[in-house]
């Protein structure tokens, strides 16, 4: 993908996707500061959304506040499991790109019927019923989005969210954003392999295994929204411990970020087992078909993402679909 050929540019999909990059590299991480040291005091952070908005976000920010030993407990839902919960000790954001998305203001609400002052929004638009039913609300600054499937404000809301654990766990995000931007604009505009793109093309069913921080999980719904194509995300090893059954050759497998202590028995399973691909996202080398992107450290997970956002594109051209507008799939509203 690319931001010259008129094959990518003529969708808004691929112009957002390009666009993460200046999003990356004009995040300025002190706007969080004021709201990480209210959350650090509470010690409880509850992050709720629907779709994108929750899932790479929410989960890349649990994994480094456990990876960083950060002194806060992080811990993400739907809206609608979340508000059988009891979050009036949590501090709670509800992120809501429309900021009208039914569910999460019916959580935001029921917080400020019980006096819960510590209710946070982010969204991409202003005056709006989320800021109405939050006490602080954080306006994205990358616009809103034309096409169905969610880019560039999942990066943003996911570096917010990032920001205010690195707040809390005394890290200093600045350091870590530091030549990421260009890291992801090498993962975007990569050349894929077209084997790879080929053999997912044609895959009747492409699976996604990998960390439980949203990445796998985030591309296995774009696969849905993007490429048109059935997906599923396994965690860790489900995908060699009883799937393998109902797997065929001719399905994908895709790894984020292989464990270099699981990719034998991956091969063996997978590759030699069940006979199908296995392609690999990663910033080493691997024994599968791999995708090689740039190591950018912490913000890795944004790389490995900018990646599959590539290969999925192509398999949507491969297939000829329409990159903006899926035929059933709408934004949450």
């Amino acid at each position: 993908m690319n931001a010259i050929d008129d094959r990518y540019t003529q969708f808004a999909l691929c112009r957002e996707m390009m666009d993460t990059v200046g999003v990356i590299e004009g995040f300025d991480p002190a706007r969080s500061a004021a709201a990480a040291e209210a959350i650090a005091g509470v010690g409880r952070l509850f992050l709720t959304g629907e779709g994108s908005s929750r899932i790479f976000p929410a989960k890349n920010a649990i994994r480094k506040a456990l990876t960083w030993g950060a002194d806060l407990s992080v811990a993400t839902e739907g809206s609608r499991q979340a508000a059988t919960y009891d979050l009036s000790t949590f501090a709670v954001f509800g992120a809501s790109n429309s900021g009208r998305t039914a569910e999460v203001i019916a959580v935001l609400k029921r917080l400020a019927d019980v006096g819960n002052p510590h209710r946070f929004g982010l969204t991409a638009n202003q005056d709006t019923l989320l800021e109405e039913h939050a006490a602080t609300t954080f306006i994205l600054e990358c616009g809103w989005e034309q096409a169905v499937a969610a880019t560039k404000s999942v990066v943003e809301q996911a570096l917010v969210y990032q920001s205010i654990i690195s707040h809390i766990a005394r890290r200093d995000m600045a350091r870590d954003l530091e030549g990421s931007a260009a890291k992801v604009n090498a993962a975007l505009t990569a050349t894929i392999d077209p084997q790879i793109v080929q053999a997912v093309a044609n895959a009747p069913t492409v699976y996604f295994a990998g960390y439980n921080d949203g990445v796998a999980e985030e591309l296995t719904l774009k696969t849905n929204e993007i490429a048109r194509k059935k997906s599923d995300f396994l965690e860790g090893t489900y995908a060699v411990h009883g799937i393998e059954e109902v797997m065929g050759p001719d399905d994908v497998v895709i790894v984020i970020d292989p464990i270099e202590a699981e990719t034998d028995k991956f091969h063996n399973v997978l590759v030699e087992g069940v006979g199908l691909t296995v392609v690999a996202i990663s910033s080493v080398a691997t024994p599968f078909n791999t995708i090689r992107v740039p190591d950018a450290g912490e913000m890795n997970p944004y790389v490995f993402l900018a990646a599959g956002w590539n290969l999925l594109v192509e398999i949507g051209l491969w297939l000829e679909v329409d990159l903006d507008k899926p035929e059933r799939a709408r934004k949450v509203g």
